[in-house]
């Protein structure tokens, strides 16, 4: 069923966010104001994988939820950037690390009942360390994990945001990098 749209009106509006009253009508008749957040700029992360390092993470603390945390790098595609530019840029930025070649991986929007947001994850073949990270205020620390780390660390619920979450699953699903440990399910 698809609901139609009869308008949409703006309640607040800023650089980093949009939130909305979008007048929408579902099928059979019923008629209401839903709230949608807007945010104009898509993200993107990066599943950096090396095969003797593992995984290139960041340890962070995040004010809004308060809770500290395993993250990709990750973060906002600027005005004339493709999304695997912009995907390449915060590993730079955020670890001091320039990756490899990037394939993608996914496209999707977290929360699409809510808000328009979009997320591109890409895998990055292994990295080449440039320096320090150009901003230090990104996170606690920068640093390898090896693939068995990383499995552990998502089932220990150690990733918490979404956009990492959900791109270190994706690539373990999809087998971009092997598990010494893994078993062939029966």
């Amino acid at each position: 069923m698809r609901w139609t749209v009869h308008g949409e009106r703006t309640l607040y509006d800023s650089e980093w966010v949009r939130l909305a009253l979008v007048d929408v009508e579902i099928p059979g008749g019923r008629r209401f104001e839903h709230h949608v957040v807007r945010v104009p700029r898509p993200a993107a992360g990066v599943v950096v994988h090396d095969p003797q390092r593992g995984v290139l993470l960041l340890w962070r603390h995040r004010f809004i939820t308060d809770s500290w945390g395993y993250e990709i790098p990750g973060g906002g595609v600027d005005e004339f950037e493709t999304p695997a530019q912009a995907a390449a840029r915060e590993v730079l930025e955020e670890t001091g690390w320039r990756p490899g070649p990037l394939r993608e991986l996914a496209v999707y929007h977290p929360s699409n009942g809510l808000n328009d947001q979009t997320f591109h994850l890409f895998v990055a073949d292994g990295a080449t360390h440039v320096g320090d990270p150009s901003d230090p205020a990104e996170s606690e620390r920068v640093g390898w994990s090896p693939v068995d780390d990383v499995v552990t660390m998502v089932r220990n619920g150690e990733v918490r945001d979404g956009l990492s979450l959900t791109a270190l699953s994706l690539a373990l699903l999809f087998e971009l990098f092997e598990l010494p440990n893994r078993t062939a399910a029966p």
